[in-house]
């Protein structure tokens, strides 16, 4: 049934497919470029279609090569799991998750313990980075936490918070010097069409002759941020998911809390079927709970 299935073409492809190079995949499979070529030659003969188009440095995939790595790359990962299931002593139970590092150091981490006390047969890889990972093409992330506006409809989603941004300071700082005022800046990328800024806050509060006097604090990290607005160097236009715990904790309180810049929404996002696997299974129930409980205001 299987016979003529050219198995070792197919993995090389999936590996030049997932990594962009030839000699990238020559590296991971221990092979010459050259062979990797070969295979990747052979395929496109036997299928009679051109996967790959090779005009630059790199190799991209063609329309028709990127609609067989999904199936390929999909159905290896699959395998590669069945097998592991034969071993359940070696079996990792490793979910990964990705997401952004300032949501993974503001709110999941510090309720990760939870998740590893209800279920701690299961391991969680956190992948942060703010590039938005495509679940279709690299199927070893087994799910994603984004910010969004609109579904992708070739993903399943699970909607968790919805956020928004106002300015928080330390408590005692509820003053402002005006001739002397510290704003703690970072340019939020949000998604969607609204700009949230100290500037768009400013018009909004009335308060545009800040812009004039204030010393900015920069920073190109929420983290960081908000660490700065909790030790007292000014004041953070903050969204109010990731300052939801120093709220409840006192280490942070809101600013003219009357005013608010829109955001968009936290969802947890998987391709479909997976949210029926374990460990995404449970952990997305967890997440649902723990969305559920946040004292987002």
């Amino acid at each position: 049934m299987f016979s003529n299935l050219p198995l070792t073409a197919l993995r090389t492809f999936e590996a030049s497919g997932r990594l962009g190079s030839f000699k990238a995949a020559a590296d991971e499979l221990s092979v010459t470029p050259a062979a990797i070529s070969h295979q990747v030659k052979t395929l496109e003969a036997w299928l009679g279609a051109l996967l790959f188009d090779r005009s630059g440095p790199s190799v991209k995939l063609t329309e028709e090569g990127e609609r067989l790595y999904r199936q390929t790359h999909r159905s290896l990962l699959d395998i590669s799991r069945s097998l592991e299931s034969f071993c359940p002593e070696s079996a990792s139970h490793t979910l990964t998750l990705s997401t952004t590092p300032g949501f993974a150091a503001s709110w999941l981490i510090p309720r990760l313990g939870s998740f590893h006390r209800g279920w701690p047969q299961f391991n969680v890889r956190i992948d942060t980075r703010n590039e938005i990972v495509d679940l279709l093409r690299d199927a070893s992330v087994d799910l994603a936490i984004r910010t969004t506006h609109r579904h992708d409809p070739n993903l399943v989603h699970l909607e968790l918070m919805q956020e928004h941004f106002a300015v928080y300071a330390a408590p005692g700082m509820g003053q402002v010097d005006e001739s002397n005022i510290e704003l703690i800046d970072l340019a939020w990328q949000i998604p969607g069409t609204e700009v949230v800024n100290w500037k768009s806050w400013c018009e909004a509060a009335g308060q545009q002759h800040w812009l004039a006097n204030a010393r900015f604090r920069e920073y190109d990290d929420e983290h960081y941020a908000l660490s700065a607005a909790i030790a007292g160097h000014g004041l953070a236009l903050a969204s109010n998911v990731l300052v939801a715990d120093s709220v409840a904790k006192g280490l942070l309180q809101a600013y003219r809390p009357d005013i608010t810049l829109p955001g968009p929404r936290y969802v947890a996002v998987c391709t479909p079927g997976r949210e029926r696997q374990s460990p995404v299974k449970e952990f997305l129930a967890w997440l649902e709970q723990e969305a559920a409980t946040t004292p987002v205001t």
